[in-house]
């Protein structure tokens, strides 16, 4: 027997090989997807079974980009897998088949295969063959037989039977009995096709002359080669027991429910003995040749006969059980009878269904398509009938739906769109009930995490960002924050942040602010001031870092404060010889008399640039009032002898700041008993309208100014008049030419005189009767004036002359001539101011409005010459 175990590696590859061209693969089925091949057991590892990619018509280079592979339930040994190389289904690991199918027949794999891009499911069966590995066996190398020598002829012993875990031809065959002149051997088949021996007698025997009888019995398979087994009869004569037990009938059936309890009774034997006494008291028990299996699960009273259950039956593992037992009595040479027990379970629902969860492609992106295969589920339910039949589905309020593919599979799919930022990961729950009574479920949950997708745009927090920065600023200063949001994770929603390309005043923003690319903060390049920039805007830009990149943009409005960084700057008077403005005052003045207005203008706005002007110091301050809002300076009283002729006064203009600037001037007042014809201090500059304009007080400053200063003129006017007509004889000795100007109806004046007093005739809006006055200047250095005054105006037209010079014959001109009631434009001689305090733009609104040019631009027609600095200051007056 153990050379005959002992059979070479190379038999056990011919008789695979033999298997494997008798059975060859079947040309799949395209209606079900489903294949069968059949492969012998015990192959090594490596071992060709079938080639699937040609089989299935799949594409062999594809195979692993598409995930080819075999899904299996959680827990089970692989024995077979797929070369993704070459799509050939090979042995992974040795397969036993006694080891995989316990019980008889036919022994199959089931694979489930899967390739993805797109789902494909495909159902493969693998039976596996069985090859004769296992020789017969019996369960003692020894049996002892006990024979009256009484017994008759042709009476039979049954004998234990040999055990070979192969199926088939390969099972035991037949039995052989060594040569012997007392008994023979009959071969019996079960109901199952499995083989047993009887031993018949064949000649008597005779206890006084043979005590014992050895025979030995050999076990054959139909295997190829054939297998064997031996065991050694010892057969003991007995003396005479004359009558046998006998059952009732050869063989019994019963039905029984798989989860019948322990102790429970399976059936009552009952088997007869005509003897008396002990030779007819009868004992149960198993036959020898019983399996294992069945004296673990059943039970047999010796004294009763009653077969009681002893361990779990499962009707899934074997739904049939033989149970052979025997019977002799006690008396001595007890013959043993024998009869058969088929318990046959009956199936109950005490298997769940087993849920096995193969996970395709998760997470699943949000943008998936409806439709899109999340999982394949494998049910299986190990009951048979209506308790093995199962259904699936999916909890409520899911997008998902399960789609049946082969019987107990199902796929899960989307049934509609996905969106990470509203739920970013479902948990599927999966209930799978059986159809028995009562029903039996599972529920498992898979969870499906939803991957992003970069589907939404950065959004600010705010639509708009208005920032005030204080001017002054230190370059470098955070001046504001940004900050957006992104719904989406991960890198879809990294932020990075940027400015716009753009240009404030001529300049790029990137001069002036800066933003961290990260936190959004936002800082100021250089000191910003707002008398140049008061306010700007710039697109501050937030793009995450997705494929394909999205983007938002907000304006940001950053609005300059003011701060009190500028003094006033005192435009009028303006000083002479230094820091003292000087100016002339008659004695004859009253109270009330204005003397002039002090102007100042503050680059500042708002409270910064309200100003109010006070008298710090004055040589007599009952004399001269200074007004806080307009700066004008009035008399108090009226001159008294004992003044002083020269007042001192400094005047001090403050701004509303915190803390408040000012400045200061210094005015010279000298009281004189006659006044010279000169523009006084307070008048040589007035404010531009851009400069009065910042703040109201300013302008009402300057329409006050304005007017006094007209009527202070025209009053100058007309007592100059009236001293010239009677000083007109003693200023012609002085070497001044006398003035022509004849005051007749119709008369002209001489263009002589026009010339010599540098004036220029305009034409007036319409022709009137004027009464012109000569009227020469008085004292040193004397000036000629010409005042013109119509007969239905009140206005009056007035030149202020350049001092007096002999007259030259080729200034002489007698053609030119002014027609009565003309009005003249006044050419005046004068320094020209010194405007480098002020803003570039407002000497530039200054010199346009005053029409104030250089000498140099006088013109070929200016025959008078002027000194260093001096300009020409042309004003119309009405």
């Amino acid at each position: 027997m153990g050379a005959e175990a002992g059979c070479g590696r190379g038999q056990l590859f011919l008789r695979s090989l033999l298997f494997l061209l008798l059975a060859g693969p079947p040309a799949p089925s395209p209606a079900s997807g489903q294949l069968r091949y059949a492969v012998p057991e015990e192959l090594e590892h490596g071992a060709f079974v079938a080639n699937l990619g040609e089989d299935l018509g799949l594409d062999v280079s594809t195979l692993s980009a598409r995930r080819f592979r075999i899904v299996s339930r959680a827990g089970a040994r692989q024995h077979l897998e797929v070369n993704l190389e070459n799509g050939i289904l090979f042995v992974n690991e040795r397969i036993d088949r006694e080891e995989v199918c316990e019980a008889g027949g036919t022994c199959l794999l089931h694979l489930q295969l899967l390739v993805e891009s797109p789902l494909e499911l495909y159902r493969v069966e693998v039976e596996v063959l069985d090859i004769n590995d296992h020789a017969p066996t019996f369960p003692w190398q020894e049996y002892v037989l006990e024979v009256a020598e009484s017994a008759v002829l042709g009476a039979r012993f049954p004998l234990e039977s040999a055990q070979d875990p192969d199926v088939g031809t390969n099972s035991v065959h037949t039995y052989r009995l060594s040569p012997n002149g007392f008994f023979s051997l009959e071969v019996q088949t079960r109901s199952d096709a499995s083989k047993f021996a009887e031993l018949v007698l064949e000649r008597a025997l005779d206890r006084e002359q043979q005590r014992a009888h050895r025979v030995l019995l050999t076990a054959l398979d139909g295997g190829v080669p054939e297998r064997s087994g031996t065991a050694h009869i010892l057969v003991t004569v007995l003396d005479a027991n004359d009558n046998v037990p006998a059952f009732d009938q050869p063989s019994y059936g019963v039905s029984l429910p798989e989860d019948a309890p322990a102790g429970t009774l399976v059936i009552q034997l009952n088997a007869t003995d005509l003897d008396e006494g002990p030779n007819g008291e009868i004992e149960y028990s198993f036959s020898g040749h019983a399996p294992p299996r069945v004296r673990d699960l059943f039970h047999i009273e010796p004294r009763s006969g009653q077969v009681l259950l002893k361990g779990p039956l499962d009707y899934e593992r074997a739904s049939l059980h033989e149970l052979y037992v025997q019977a002799k009595d006690r008396g001595p040479s007890a013959v043993a009878v024998h009869c058969r027990v088929l318990v046959h379970l009956l199936d109950v629902n005490d298997n769940a269904p087993e849920v096995t969860l193969t996970s395709v492609s998760t997470p699943v992106l949000e943008d998936a398509p409806p439709g899109t295969v999340i999982a394949v589920i494998s049910v299986l339910d190990r009951d048979s009938g209506d308790n093995g039949r199962v259904s699936c589905e999916v909890g409520p309020d899911v997008p998902f739906e399960l789609r049946s593919s082969f019987r107990n599979y199902y796929t899960l799919v989307t049934t509609q769109a996905l969106d990470r930022e509203v739920v970013s990961e479902y948990n599927v729950s999966i209930t799978a009930r059986d159809m028995g009574s009562p029903a039996l479920l599972t529920r498992s949950t898979l969870t499906v995490p939803v991957s992003d997708v970069n589907d939404n745009a950065p959004r600010f927090l705010q639509p708009s960002y208005s920032v005030y920065v204080m001017e002054n600023n230190a370059p470098g200063a955070s001046i504001c924050s940004v900050s957006a949001l992104d719904p989406d994770c991960q890198q879809n929603a990294y932020l990075s942040y940027s400015i716009a390309d753009g240009h404030i005043h001529g300049m790029p923003v990137g001069t002036y602010v800066s933003i961290n690319s990260d936190s959004g903060h936002m800082y100021a390049l250089r000191s910003l001031d707002y008398e140049q920039i008061r306010s700007f805007q710039i697109q501050v830009q937030a793009q995450d870092a997705g494929f394909p990149p999205l983007s938002a943009n907000v304006t940001v409005h950053i609005f300059v404060l003011d701060q009190n960084d500028n003094a006033p700057v005192i435009v009028s008077p303006m000083p002479r010889n230094g820091s003292v403005a000087t100016e002339l005052v008659p004695r004859s003045a009253g109270p009330g008399y204005l003397v002039g207005t002090v102007s100042a203008v503050d680059a500042d706005a708002g409270l910064n640039s309200r100003l109010s002007y006070q008298l710090l110091q004055a040589t007599d301050f009952t004399l001269f009032s200074l007004a806080p809002d307009t700066g004008e300076l009035r008399t108090l009283r009226s001159f008294l002898e004992q003044d002083a002729t020269r007042q001192r006064l400094l005047v001090q203009v403050r701004d509303g700041g915190q803390p408040a600037l000012s400045a200061t001037v210094s005015l010279l007042l000298s009281v004189v008993e006659t006044m010279p014809q000169t523009l006084s201090d307070f008048s040589e500059f007035s404010l531009p309208p851009e400069a009065s304009s910042s703040s109201p007080v300013t302008l009402y400053l300057l329409v006050s100014l304005g007017s006094i200063s007209f009527t202070f003129l025209l009053a100058i006017l007309i007592l100059t008049a009236i001293r010239c007509r009677g000083e007109h004889r003693s200023n012609q000795g002085n070497g001044c030419s006398p003035p022509r100007c004849h005051c007749c109806p119709g008369s002209r004046p001489t263009s002589d005189s026009l010339k010599t007093s540098n004036l220029t005739a305009q034409p007036p809006t319409g022709t009137t009767a004027a009464t012109c006055l000569d009227v020469p200047g008085g004292g040193p250095p004397g000036y000629c004036y010409k005042v013109c005054l119509g007969p239905e105006s009140a206005q009056s037209d007035f030149m202020f002359l350049k001092p007096c010079s002999p007259p030259r014959n080729n200034e002489k001109d007698p053609g030119k001539r002014s027609r009565p009631g003309q009005h003249l434009q006044v050419s005046k001689q004068i320094k020209q101011p010194n405007m480098d305090w002020l803003p570039p733009s407002t000497q530039r609104l200054a010199l346009k409005r005053y029409q104030i040019r250089p000498c140099g631009n006088r013109g070929s027609g200016w025959k008078g010459g002027c000194g260093d600095g001096e300009v020409i200051s042309n004003a119309v007056l009405n």
